[in-house]
């Protein structure tokens, strides 16, 4: 059961099928309430009809034996004392009125009124001889007629007579219509929102189905790549344009990225592995050599390869770091300060800085300048400038140096890991390529940029630009 309720087709459709039964019930109430209204109000009207008319013959001076009354429906005529003067034929039961009698007391049909009673209700009347009131009154109750016994919605008017005093009429219409089309209404209601229901679910279902279709694609596409560890692989794309495509093209991009990005890890690891085999390789064989004639070792070799071990494995460290989302830290540095530091001892660079502060890594930026200074001596003929100003709302920092430069068509390629443009020169001038790599990516992890555009002298100028702080 919860595994059937955990689907979205099965809550979808429970959804559906609650809303549905709700506004059918409401729709359902408000039919009934309406029709029950309205019948209602039809009865009322044909007793009201039925009452006048016999108030109008009343109101006319027919007598209590001559008036004419249906048979079908319950009419009781009431004098001022509350007596039962006149009535329907075969009324056997009457309730709802106020008056329960059903067989008339023995008068006289013409018979007058002292002249107390005709003061009395004239103080306490204020129709006319002859008039009938405007208002009537209305109430439900019950009949039985003929050995019939129906409900009734009963009218009470009252008129006033010559010679007889106030007269109060009670007449019923029966509300057995009203009853039997509710009645009726109901039964087909409770039959029809069942099956109504059941076609809501049905449809709904199949809906749902086929719109989740491309889900459970998406899904077992997913589930094959992730047993197959093939990222080259893409779940399929539907031609529509809703949430399920939209989802498919963002998996796919996730896909491509993640794709990329195991790509990226293995060819790092590939060139690390081949960069760390040369110094290692070297410096083994210079030990292997000196355990065997040590007079022949040499130092000096030995310990540049293994400054150039050392300085590789904290690029690769570093860049480890980096990619694993360390964050440059919220510390105040002075960008100034730091291209003054890194360019102090070296030969041929000259530094313009004014003090200037961002947020970030110290250490990290002191890589980043470090690695464009000795990018910059590698390549310049004679000389390397520094400098950093403020630019509106951030601080640039740009090394120069007056060498061949870098053609337009690498200047994106230069930043890569592993990449050297000049593949002929030894790994000893050239370094490792992740001096670049690492300056731009510490940039990017301090919200700035790095690019490369060409010198005034002629050579290369690498600005490095990042926000104030």
């Amino acid at each position: 059961m919860r595994r059937l309720f955990g689907s979205v087709r099965a809550r979808a459709t429970l959804g559906a099928v609650l809303v549905v039964a709700v506004a059918l019930a409401a729709a359902g109430a408000a039919v009934l309430l309406s029709l029950r209204a309205n019948l209602t109000d039809q009865a009322a009207a044909k007793a009201e009809r039925t009452a006048r008319g016999v108030a109008s013959q009343l109101a006319a001076g027919t007598a209590y034996d001559r008036l004419e009354l249906d048979d079908d429906y319950p009419v009781q005529v009431v004098d001022a004392n509350g007596t039962l003067v006149a009535a329907s034929d075969d009324l056997e039961r009457i309730s709802g009125t106020g008056v329960e009698a059903v067989t008339p007391e023995p008068r006289s049909g013409g018979a007058g009124r002292s002249g107390d009673d005709d003061a009395d209700d004239a103080d306490d009347d204020s129709l006319e001889p002859g008039e009938i009131d405007e208002d009537t009154d209305f109430g439900d109750g019950s009949a039985t007629i003929d050995g019939k016994e129906d409900e009734y919605r009963f009218a009470t008017v009252r008129v006033e007579t010559k010679d007889r005093g106030l007269l109060t009429v009670h007449a019923g219409a029966s509300l057995d219509a009203e009853q039997s089309a509710v009645t009726t209404t109901t039964t087909g209601m409770l039959t029809g929102f069942p099956l109504l229901l059941c076609v809501v679910a049905a449809v709904t279902w199949l809906v749902t189905r086929r719109a989740l279709r491309p889900v459970e694609d998406i899904r077992r596409e997913m589930a094959e790549i992730t047993a197959s560890e093939d990222l080259s692989r893409r779940v399929p794309e539907p031609v529509t344009h809703d949430e399920v495509a939209r989802l498919a093209r963002t998996t796919n991009q996730t896909l491509a990225a993640l794709e990329t990005s195991v790509e990226r890890q293995r060819r790092f690891v590939a060139d690390a592995s081949h960069e760390l085999r040369s110094p290692i390789a070297s410096l083994r064989t210079q030990l292997e050599v000196a355990a065997a004639h040590p007079e022949l070792l040499d130092l000096d070799g030995a310990v540049e390869d293994t400054v150039r071990l050392q300085r590789l494995a904290a690029d690769l460290l570093l860049l480890a770091r980096l990619d694993a989302g360390e964050g440059p830290g919220d510390k105040r540095v002075d960008l100034g300060a730091v291209a003054r530091g890194e360019a102090r001892g070296r030969d041929g660079v000259s530094v313009a800085a004014e003090a200037v502060e961002v947020t970030g890594s110290r250490g990290q930026l002191e890589r980043v300048l470090g690695n464009l200074l000795d990018n910059a001596q590698r390549h310049a003929r004679s000389a390397v400038t520094v400098s950093v100003r403020r630019e509106g709302a951030w601080a640039v920092a740009e090394v120069a140096d007056d060498g061949d430069g870098v053609a337009v068509a690498d200047r994106e390629r230069i930043f890569e890991r592993f990449v050297r443009l000049d593949e002929a020169r030894s790994r000893d001038d050239g370094g490792a390529g992740l001096g670049l790599a690492i300056a731009r990516d510490v940039a990017a992890r301090h919200g700035g940029t790095l690019t490369v555009r060409d010198a005034p002298a002629g050579g290369a100028l690498f600005a490095l630009r990042l926000p104030l702080a």
